[in-house]
């Protein structure tokens, strides 16, 4: 809704992000530090087999971004897809998705700022690994309060440079196969993808405790849903960045890891370690390592960036029209039709990590980042929940073009899927207590919810029969 001078109306976020911007972001969300640092740990589970993870995988994000598009499509005044969770499934389930949601990128944060201290040291390594933490996040606060495009401006050029680094693996990979090019453990070729126990050397047992892993190098592919509201021409760039998943899926993930295992075998990497590090040092790259560690820098960065927009965003949307203090402040907007406040409150929180981390041990980290993702399968199920809700609601009505593909089949393939990585969840010990942990969490959000409903259904039926 726009006022007669072309404006946002009073209240509503500005349509600052432009296509580029809208498209950059929807790569960005889909490289991350999951590919860059956590391929190793996945290609040691299921070595070459891992293709197919990630063609399943980018498949259900596929369907899932489908079934988001057209929600938001159906109603572009919406601050948020947890507008559509609370319409569609109730205001208990939109509340809890809404607090969930904020809390995963507010510890994904923590856990990526604490991340890029230790890349800083790389080069600096008496540097105090809280300093440069606080600085990126001092930095981007900034950046984030100017106005939605200073945002987009900032992913768009993080995202330039982890597409760079991906299409460079690539082009060497091509030229390594080509020319048959000789390594420290053999010749590069396809042949490296099943002359080393086969193209599957753990099995099916392999295969499937690997989809944990590659499932959490897709967390963000939703925030495309957070852009929706301050896109200039949703109606056009929404679609074309969703359609475009697939080809970005293949090309980034797939493209990158299948020439990494062609130019070496799979055996060769380390669990612990990029694999993206070991092929250029192998190569005999002197800076290999030194340009990896920017590239993930870059991809902390850009992580902690998304956080700060969506943490923002979405604790405006929770607090939109509330009746308290704090709900006034977190729901008005700037001059610049940005939620600054929120902004604020949601940068102080992450700003917790620097006080945590001289206080709390690295592991710490690594088990609230394991919570954080695990609490996104949730958040994905009540998206495609409320996109079957919808559909059921407007039956023959639907006016929406952007129609997702082979509903409801489709649907019920992405809940399936997100009950079959529930149930890997629990194969290891390590992520059946961050699973535990996860509905410990959601289902004390429900309760807070439910007894706050009652006190406040309480309180008013109290006043009406004081009058």
């Amino acid at each position: 809704m726009k006022t007669e001078n072309n404006q946002p109306a009073k209240g509503q976020l500005s349509r600052g992000l432009k296509s580029r911007h809208v498209q950059l972001i929807a790569i960005g969300g889909t490289i991350g530090t999951g590919l860059f640092l956590g391929a190793g740990q996945s290609i040691h589970l299921a070595g070459p087999s891992i293709l197919i993870a990630y063609l399943v995988t980018g498949l259900v994000c596929f369907l899932l971004m489908r079934a988001l598009g057209e929600l938001l499509l159906s109603d572009l005044n919406t601050h948020s897809y947890i507008d559509f969770i609370k319409q569609y499934l109730g205001e208990r389930a939109g509340f809890v998705a809404g607090w969930t949601y904020w809390v995963c990128w507010i510890t994904i944060a923590m856990a990526e700022i604490t991340a890029a201290g230790e890349y800083m040291q790389f080069w600096w390594p008496k540097l105090p690994q809280w300093l440069p933490g606080l600085v990126i996040l001092i930095l981007l606060l900034g950046l984030n309060s100017i106005n939605v495009s200073a945002f987009g401006e900032t992913e768009f050029w993080f995202a330039i440079v982890k597409i760079v680094a991906i299409v460079a693996l690539i082009l060497v990979g091509i030229g390594m196969v080509v020319f048959s090019v000789k390594t420290p453990v053999g010749h590069a070729g396809f042949g490296n993808l099943v002359n080393y126990g086969g193209f599957m050397p753990h099995g099916f047992k392999g295969l499937v405790l690997s989809f944990q892993m590659v499932l959490f190098s897709f967390i963000g592919i939703e925030m495309v849903g957070m852009t929706a509201s301050e896109t200039a021409d949703p109606k056009h760039v929404i679609p074309k960045a969703i359609n475009d998943i697939p080809v970005r899926i293949i090309l980034f993930y797939v493209g990158s890891l299948f020439f990494l295992m062609s130019m070496y075998p799979w055996q060769y990497f380390s669990a612990a370690h990029s694999p993206f590090v070991q092929v250029f040092s192998n190569l005999g790259i002197r800076s290999a390592a030194a340009i990896i560690n920017f590239v993930v820098l870059t991809a902390a960065a850009s992580s902690c960036n998304s956080a700060l927009f969506s943490t923002g965003r979405m604790l405006f949307s929770l607090t939109y029209g509330g009746q308290s203090k704090f709900s006034k402040k977190m729901g008005k907007l700037s001059a610049s039709q940005v939620p600054r406040n929120a902004l604020f409150v949601s940068t102080a929180v992450i700003g917790l990590s620097v006080i945590l981390n001289l206080l709390m041990p690295g592991k710490v980290f690594s088990l609230i980042a394991s919570v954080s993702t695990t609490c996104f399968i949730f958040i994905w199920g009540a998206i495609v929940l409320a996109h079957l809700k919808y559909r059921q609601r407007v039956g023959k009505h639907h006016a929406v073009k952007f129609k997702m593909p082979l509903y409801p089949l489709s649907d019920y393939f992405v809940l399936a899927f997100l009950a079959f990585i529930a149930v890997v969840l629990c194969l290891k010990s390590e992520t059946l207590i961050a699973l535990i942990a996860s509905l410990i969490w959601i289902g004390g959000l429900y309760v807070v919810k439910f007894v706050g409903d009652r006190v406040r259904g309480r309180v008013a039926e109290m006043k009406e029969n004081d009058d």
